[in-house]
């Protein structure tokens, strides 16, 4: 399986920052966009389901275009949004579903799938892809650090962190800040079964669709995930910022 080189870490007033908003590819970045990359090469056209606010459903749609591919995205019905309009700009079909409750637009995507011979990139990424790739980001990791921070929402980016933590034989507590569902599911399925034991998870303030503004130095923050850690950050803190939002 083939491995991107390693996104840099920076520090800021006393915090570690790791980049991994800064693999990019298709016009799109960060963990989410290298994942789908990799589950995209050698396919037919591209499916997806996501929330009318998840930065996936247009880092797909984007892959698509860059690879010649169709797409098509699956989203609750509702209120268009900037994602949804950037996927439709990149020639994706937004095929929308009432209910638009998680299960269904997942159960829909994958039975597009399963007609259209499409590959079907996972909701949330929710594949042992994302955790391979993600984990390989860990390596370099300073040693000073004391604790890592990191947004959860599907948990997908979180088990990565923790089994490269393990694969380095590194010992380092773990604060998670959930923006969007409870991803305990998904993280006893693929993080290593130690996770509780390191990890904390704090169930963010926000919901899911709100977004706030926050900076750390002059990287500007997404509004749905990393700005809604920003106030937990402590010195010696390493802070994954997981993406970009397009």
């Amino acid at each position: 399986m083939e491995l991107t080189p390693i996104t840099p870490i920076i520090s800021f007033d006393g915090i570690y920052i790791k980049r991994d908003d800064l693999f990019e590819v298709a016009e799109v970045c960060g963990g989410k966009a290298r994942t789908c990359w990799h589950l995209a090469q050698g396919a037919r056209g591209l499916v997806t389901a996501g929330s009318r606010y998840s930065p996936q459903i247009a880092i797909v749609a984007s892959i698509a275009a860059k690879l010649g591919l169709l797409c098509h995205v699956h989203v609750p019905t509702g209120q268009s949004t900037p994602m949804i309009d950037l996927a439709i700009l990149k020639g994706a079909e937004v095929i929308r579903h009432s209910p638009g409750y998680n299960g269904v637009i997942i159960a829909r995507a994958r039975e597009d799938a399963k007609t259209t011979g499409f590959t079907n990139i996972p909701f949330g990424m929710e594949c042992e892809e994302a955790v391979v790739q993600t984990a390989s980001q860990v390596a370099n990791i300073p040693t000073d650090v004391k604790r890592l921070v990191i947004p959860v929402g599907s948990g997908m980016s979180l088990a990565g962190v923790l089994t490269g933590l393990r694969q380095h034989n590194l010992q380092i507590p773990v604060l998670g800040i959930v923006v969007g569902a409870d991803p305990t599911k998904r993280l006893n399925k693929y993080a290593p079964l130690f996770w509780p034991t390191i990890v904390t998870l704090v169930k963010s303030r926000y919901d899911y669709s709100d977004s706030c503004s926050a900076r750390i130095g002059d990287i500007t923050l997404d509004g749905h995930y990393e700005a809604k850690c920003v106030e937990y950050l402590q010195p010696q803190d390493l802070f994954w910022i997981v993406g970009k939002r397009p």
